[in-house]
């Protein structure tokens, strides 16, 4: 049986797109930390060694949040909570590389390498959040 929750809408298209680049990114990290680090063209090397450990454990995080949109893709309900959940993270993530960049821990360069892959996303998720915290979807 197919409830009106458990169908795509036009915002569950979006969140799936979301979903996927999420746990596609997570699954590299997990599988291959070594070559996401060295292939990810965001000049991740520029932020210190390489940690495998530190990779593999920031990919169970992009794993978890690309599941975690996909199922808001399907529960309208939930959308407000687990897209406020998975904000929190690219919001604070990207709060880290302002960190680095105005210390200069990072070159000034990495305002434009990072706005695609960090600050992008993260203000995406923002406005995601306003419109499923400020309508609501009725249970159904």
């Amino acid at each position: 049986m197919t409830t009106k929750a458990n169908r795509l809408d036009g915002w569950g298209w979006v969140l799936l797109a979301l979903a996927a680049t999420n746990i596609a990114n997570g699954v590299w990290m997990l599988a291959d930390a070594a070559g996401w680090y060295t292939d990810l063209p965001a000049d991740v090397p520029d932020f210190g060694p390489l940690n495998e450990h530190f990779v593999r454990d920031i990919g169970a995080a992009f794993l978890s949040f690309g599941i975690a949109m996909g199922w808001a893709a399907f529960r309208p309900p939930l959308r407000g909570a687990l897209v406020l959940v998975t904000t929190f993270f690219y919001v604070l993530h990207a709060a880290g590389h302002v960190y680095d960049t105005v210390s200069g821990t990072v070159s000034s360069d990495h305002w434009w390498t990072d706005l695609p892959g960090v600050y992008a996303p993260a203000v995406v998720l923002v406005g995601l959040c306003w419109v499923f915290l400020r309508n609501p979807p009725a249970e159904a």
